[in-house]
């Protein structure tokens, strides 16, 4: 899987945020399996937009779509709760 480059306010997010290793081991996972179990990748309401999430850890999760069968495009990264 392809993932392209992060935008630089999405970098930024998870220096502030100390995600950078938590970010790059779920991301390690989503190269080799954007359903790998513990990414918890899900298809996000309404459905028709495909637009998808995955967890960063408990609290964060990072906001996707497939730009081909092959490549991912990171369009945001979140805290879940607030």
């Amino acid at each position: 899987m392809n993932i392209l480059p992060l935008h630089p306010d999405l970098a930024k997010y998870l220096q502030k945020h100390q995600l950078e290793k938590k970010f790059a081991k779920q991301q390690a996972f989503l190269r080799q399996n954007p359903f790998y179990p513990s990414l918890h990748t899900e298809l996000l309401k309404p459905r028709h937009l495909r637009i998808w999430s995955f967890r960063i850890d408990k609290r964060y999760r990072a906001i996707f779509f497939f730009r081909a069968p092959d490549t991912v495009e990171i369009i945001d990264i979140n805290d879940h709760y607030h």
